[in-house]
């Protein structure tokens, strides 16, 4: 099967001569959900942007299921979805039109984008807020809502940037059982977050940044076990 994402020697310098990749290689098998853990700085958030076109790497290479980004960059954005940390939709803009005006980013015709966005929305129980503006949604509804946003192209691969940041438990809980449909009918997910015990429930395999570079990747069950480790957070502090 071919990989969902193949990362090659990555690496970026920013302009202040601070290198927040060192080389980073990886892959990802599609169909499955990967945990990308690492401390603030590792250089998670970056590479995210270099996969979405939003940050140029400096050096290296990446495959979108066998197709380059830089060779086909808009063939490769077409089968990614990104919910990013920040939000960064207008708030003063109504819910079901921020959906439907991401799809024709990508070419997807109103006709095609509103069924769709009508799906997604009651799938993540935001149906009832689509005439809303941005602004007045609470913050588990603003997560859920770039998740809508992320998915309304029917992306093969799915970037989730820490998306429980803020979330409470409930929301959390079904926002996660919709991440795990997802996963199980065929979306590839790479999962940023700082609650290890979600990455632990959710997903079978991890990679670990730290300062730039690669220091753990596997099968988590495996590296807990090898390691002595009571848990994956426990592994994740020994690193």
């Amino acid at each position: 099967m071919t990989n969902a994402l193949t990362i090659t020697d990555v690496r970026k310098t920013y302009k202040n001569g601070t290198e927040a990749l060192k080389g980073v290689s990886f892959g990802v098998r599609g169909g499955e959900m990967l945990a990308l853990l690492g401390a603030n700085g590792a250089g998670k958030t970056t590479l995210i942007g270099i996969l979405c076109g939003l940050v140029t790497k400096t050096g290296g290479s990446a495959e979108v299921f066998g197709v380059d980004i830089d060779a086909h960059p808009e063939q490769t954005r077409s089968m990614i979805g990104v919910v990013p940390q920040e939000f960064n939709f207008n708030i003063f803009e109504r819910v079901g039109d921020i959906v439907i005006d991401a799809a024709g980013y990508y070419g997807i015709p109103r006709s095609v984008a509103a069924p769709r966005t009508e799906t997604i929305l009651k799938r993540l129980g935001l149906w009832d807020k689509r005439d809303a503006v941005g602004r007045t949604l609470s913050g588990g509804m603003k997560r859920r809502l770039l998740i809508a946003r992320a998915l309304v192209h029917e992306p093969k691969l799915l970037l989730l940037d820490e998306p429980s940041a803020g979330v409470d438990v409930e929301l959390r809980r079904g926002m996660w059982e919709f991440v795990v449909d997802l996963n199980a009918h065929g979306t590839t997910i790479i999962l940023t977050t700082h609650y290890l015990e979600e990455a632990e429930r959710l997903c079978k395999r991890v990679v670990i940044l730290k300062r730039g570079v690669v220091v753990q990747e596997g099968e988590i069950a495996e590296l807990v076990r090898a390691s002595g480790a009571k848990n994956l957070e426990d592994f994740y502090l020994r690193v």
